[in-house]
């Protein structure tokens, strides 16, 4: 599932108000500064607070390695 690159402009961390993480593959927002990752269900981002998921120090490596490894995207407007 793709977002649409015009949401995923003005997505944010509902809690940092920060950009996340895109891992489309997972189809799940991560903002890695708090370690909590967000669903995209059925296309829509599940963005409140009580349903965003704590990752372990493990996930969190794990997606953070892989961010930089395939240059995932984060939100917000993008450079340039």
């Amino acid at each position: 599932m793709t977002l649409d690159p015009l949401l995923l402009d003005v997505l944010a961390c509902p809690v940092d108000k920060e950009p996340l993480l895109w891992f489309a593959d997972e189809e799940i927002l991560y903002n890695p500064r708090l370690h909590k990752s967000y669903q995209v269900v059925d296309g829509v981002p599940v963005l409140l607070v009580e349903e965003g998921t704590d990752t372990s120090d493990a996930e969190h490596a794990r997606l953070t390695a892989k961010a930089e490894k395939e240059g995932v995207r984060a939100t917000g407007p993008a450079p340039g």
